[in-house]
């Protein structure tokens, strides 16, 4: 299905006179790990989601955020998060505005064949666009550089890794971080998986946190989705994890097979 560009711009445009916000570690929706398939060429994958995470500082995430990834060459895709956040404020109960925007180029270099996994990487900026003052933004311009594989066999798919936290910022510290994802497809409209997902202490002082997280994926059709997840930590202070979001896949239509001409 091919969108019109007015309508994903309409819908950009609408959600950024809202707001646009400081984003939970979400990687790969609806999961924390990501995987190193980039959207096919000249394609688009856009994303409205909300996602919530507790902690001992109270609820934050995203309500809603737009996701786009655009496929811009082989093997190559653009990335881009806008989101609406919201965090604990002192004496306004709950902020609500622009917070971090998120930029990232996923590129796969080893396809999966031969027994070999897909390898790709997908370093994330962190783009200080929110107010750290009121708890959306960090006030710093952060840098992800994480490598994903993935190994699929008949209804299952698994992917994985992780990468460094470039973190600074008056009591942050870098870390290391990572994921593993084990997925099925149940026929073609429904996927089910689960992950644990793990970081060292992003502040001096703080703990190594673990998670888990339960999810999947309805396909109404090929365009539209619907995507799912919820979680705990296993260690560290993070409580509930949840994300809900729809996505919309769309690009040029695959060209018919030419017909041979009679007699040959």
């Amino acid at each position: 299905m091919r969108a019109p560009p007015v309508v994903v711009c309409g819908v950009v445009a609408g959600l950024l006179l809202c707001c646009s916000a400081a984003r939970v570690a979400w990687a790969g929706p609806p999961f924390l790990t990501d995987d190193p398939e980039p959207v096919d060429l000249h394609h688009w994958e856009v994303y409205i989601s909300s996602l919530q995470q507790r902690d001992p500082g109270g609820l934050t995430g995203t309500l809603p955020h737009i996701e786009m990834n655009y496929g811009g060459a082989p093997n190559l895709q653009l990335h881009m998060i806008l989101p609406c956040s919201f965090a604990p404020a002192t004496g306004e109960g709950m902020a609500l505005g622009l917070g971090d925007t998120e930029l990232g180029v996923k590129y796969r270099f080893v396809e999966e064949a031969h027994g070999w996994p897909m390898i790709g990487v997908f370093p994330l900026l962190e783009v200080p666009t929110g107010s750290a003052a009121r708890g959306l933004g960090t006030g710093d311009l952060q840098v992800l550089v994480p490598v994903w594989i993935q190994r699929s066999w008949g209804p299952w798919t698994t992917y994985g890794g992780g990468g460094y936290h470039i973190n600074p910022g008056p009591g942050n510290q870098n870390c290391w971080y990572g994921g593993w994802e084990l997925q099925r497809d149940f026929g073609k409209h429904l996927t089910l998986g689960g992950e644990l997902f793990r970081t060292a202490p992003t502040v001096v002082g703080g703990h190594n946190t673990l998670v888990y997280n339960l999810g999947g994926q309805v396909n109404f059709d090929d365009g539209h989705h619907l995507l799912f997840s919820a979680g705990h930590g296993m260690q560290g202070d993070t409580g509930f994890l949840g994300y809900l979001g729809y996505q919309w896949t769309f690009g040029p239509p695959e060209k018919e097979p030419a017909e041979a001409s009679p007699g040959h």
